[in-house]
């Protein structure tokens, strides 16, 4: 089932998610309405608060992306219980475009690093401690800000902050367009 999108303004969007258990209720539906919402949306993650669930719950797919990056075909992968451990402040930090599927119509430069050092279950909740590099550290970075109320507009500088205000009180109020489903917050 595809699941509406929770857009900027909405108060889940800013908890701090907390880790399940193996026995939280309809996991696998929820994961395959997760990645089924995903592919209808054209991006390559979600996060479960943006789908309104205050859980450590993340879907990601890079095989959208094989035709530019071959090495992520098959790249579909979930992540359960997610943390960052440690950022590699001794690699390098890369600037890219980043966009999100709970801030339609707008993208800002964001810099990060480029390996991390994450800690996840998968679906079957095996543990997984692994570093990661690249484009793949950079989606996680994005996604996993999410589990701790962060949006990528919270990296930008407080002048590009300033300057797209505006647009995101308008997208609070439903003044912004998207070509999948979503929940607005009202008071």
């Amino acid at each position: 089932m595809i699941l509406p999108i929770y857009i900027y303004g909405q108060p889940v969007l800013r908890k701090v998610a907390e880790d399940i258990t193996p026995d939280y209720p309809d996991l696998k539906e929820l994961i395959q309405n997760m990645y089924e919402t995903l592919d209808n949306s054209n991006g390559v993650g979600l996060a479960a608060p943006q789908i309104g669930k205050a859980i450590r719950v993340v879907v990601i797919d890079l095989d959208v992306l094989k035709e530019d990056f071959p090495e992520y075909e098959g790249y579909r992968k979930t992540f359960i219980n997610a943390h960052i451990l440690e950022l590699d402040e001794n690699s390098k930090k890369s600037t890219l475009e980043e966009g999100c599927l709970s801030i339609p119509g707008l993208s800002e430069n964001v810099t990060r690093p480029t390996r991390i050092h994450v800690k996840y279950m998968d679906e079957d909740f095996l543990e997984h401690d692994e570093w990661v590099e690249g484009y793949a550290a950079r989606v996680m970075q994005h996604e996993f800000d999410h589990l701790e109320g962060i949006m990528y507009v919270d990296r930008v500088s407080a002048l590009r902050k300033n300057m797209i205000g505006g647009k995101l009180k308008n997208m609070m109020k439903g003044k912004f367009r998207a070509a999948y489903r979503t929940k607005v917050y009202r008071k």
